[in-house]
């Protein structure tokens, strides 16, 4: 009688191969083979989950002893360096009232050595710098509320930009407007208790990483045990198959007895 295996999905990878090692087990009827192969689907599938789970550990142990420390210690210094410019930006206001008239007084800016008092004859002296440069690389432009300002043109964005220079730098992208640079590098300035908060978030987010990455990297594997118990019956199974091999081999190996002749005399014996 002809037996008749159930028919499986082709999509199904893990039941086709089961419905090989049915056929494998009726050919051979040794039903070991179905639970070996099985076993050897489910300990391939357990293994790629472990190398995984190794490898999120390895990871983890990386971000613990490199990354995040030296996240932490770059966004500590910006905060502290955010906090020195804030205070040099307290003391060198945008602009004050003059003791009389009451009209707003620009504070002086600094252009190669020249002192300008007025923002229109400053934003033209900072126009007039970016015209005479020869060369792309940084030269000091002069001074303003408290900061060294450095010009450099920007080749790939085609584009001026000045550095204000504090306890950190931050550029300031330039335009045609002579009024408007001025407006620029008021608004950077302005800008940095916005900043600062920025900063402090994502350390705050940092070390929120850095102590979840270190109660994580203890996790043992999930399916440890199952991986430990199905990989001991594995190699169980290969050893009695292979005894099995091994016995029929040698059963193989032996001659039936219809095969043995009678036993030959030496010549020397006949008569």
């Amino acid at each position: 009688m002809t037996s008749k295996l159930p028919v499986r999905s082709a999509d199904d990878v893990d039941e086709t191969a089961l419905s090989y090692a049915e056929i494998k087990a009726l050919a051979t009827g040794n039903p070991l083979i179905i639970e070996k192969c099985q076993l050897e689907m489910d300990v391939n599938k357990l293994k790629i989950l472990h190398a995984g789970h190794l490898s999120q550990k390895y990871s983890l142990e990386d971000k613990i002893l490199k990354e995040y420390p030296q996240d932490i210690k770059r966004l500590t210094e910006r905060i502290a360096g955010y906090g020195a410019d804030i205070e040099t930006v307290r003391q060198n206001p945008p602009a004050g009232k003059a003791p009389r008239s009451g009209a707003s007084v620009f504070p002086p800016m600094k252009i190669g050595g020249i002192i300008f008092a007025e923002k229109a004859e400053a934003g033209k002296a900072i126009v007039e710098a970016c015209k005479t440069m020869r060369s792309p690389d940084p030269v000091p432009l002069g001074e303003y509320r408290g900061f060294k300002m450095t010009l450099a043109f920007d080749s790939f964005n085609q584009e001026y930009a000045v550095t204000l220079q504090g306890a950190l730098s931050h550029k300031v992208r330039l335009g045609s407007d002579i009024h408007g640079n001025i407006t620029r590098l008021n608004n950077v300035l302005e800008g940095f208790a916005d900043a600062l908060s920025i900063c402090g978030d994502k350390l705050t987010g940092v070390q929120a990483q850095l102590e979840a990455a270190k109660g994580e990297i203890d996790r043992p594997f999930p399916q440890e045990q199952e991986y430990g118990e199905k990989s001991a019956r594995l190699k169980e199974l290969n050893i009695l198959l292979n005894m099995d091999q091994k016995d029929r081999e040698i059963l193989d190996a032996e001659p039936d007895e219809g095969d043995i002749g009678p036993p030959q005399r030496s010549p020397g014996l006949a008569r």
